[in-house]
């Protein structure tokens, strides 16, 4: 299994958990987490943008 295709998993899951594990707390973290609170979709888009980037 390629490490790619788990944080896939991961931040269709759980998008802050998978944002901080590709780049730490930052500023990547803190839009992840606001767009979670507005919406879990705009979430899971911004956390699969950043994996695999």
């Amino acid at each position: 299994m390629d490490n790619k295709v788990v944080s896939i998993i991961i931040a269709i899951i759980l998008p802050p958990l998978a944002v901080f594990l590709k780049k730490k707390a930052g500023k990547d973290l803190l839009i992840n987490v606001i767009l979670c609170i507005l919406g879990w979709i705009p979430g899971i888009l911004h956390a699969l943008w950043v994996v695999t980037r």
